[in-house]
């Protein structure tokens, strides 16, 4: 497990801020090292995390992506776009569900993998690895479907806990 060096996160509240903190106490973000390799291993899976952490616990969000890719294998933004909803959408609602949204947060899904597929060559880590500060990397994210100022916000501590950009 790497050891990740903590940032001021002093102006969040809610389930994020619950998961930094146990990262702190215990060296686990979803209280399952295995899942927080998972999501660190997979920037696509971090970012449909961030896009699922919505009226759901944080970590049931941020696992969600780790259940989608259980069931298609894979987390392949293009190829999730290119599916179609009735196909793609009782995938997501299977038990237990990707999220408690099931129409909302699949159609979000597939419209994300599309953007991310098209203007990302389908790896969301292409929107932050080069070189970008992050302002332009909230800008970007702002610009996907789902994601609004108050996510767009959370990508830096997103990014920095599971591992995909340092912003110590």
């Amino acid at each position: 497990m790497p050891t990740i060096p903590p940032i001021d996160y002093g102006d969040l509240q809610g389930g994020l801020v619950r998961m930094m903190e146990r990262y702190q106490d215990e060296g686990t973000l979803t209280g399952d090292a295995d899942e927080d390799d998972a999501i660190r291993a997979d920037a696509n899976a971090a970012l449909l995390g961030l896009l699922y952490d919505q009226r759901v616990r944080a970590e049931y969000a941020f696992t969600g992506p780790l259940r989608l890719k259980e069931r298609l294998g894979h987390l392949d933004m293009a190829t999730i776009a290119a599916m179609d909803f009735d196909e793609f959408q009782p995938i997501f609602a299977e038990k237990p569900a990707v999220h408690r949204f099931t129409n909302k947060m699949a159609e979000n899904t597939q419209k994300v993998a599309k953007m991310i597929a098209e203007e990302y060559d389908g790896d969301a880590a292409n929107m932050w690895n080069d070189g970008a500060d992050i302002n332009t990397i909230e800008k970007r994210i702002k610009k996907l479907p789902g994601f609004g100022k108050g996510k767009a916000s959370k990508i830096k501590y997103v990014l920095h806990y599971f591992g995909q950009r340092d912003f110590s």
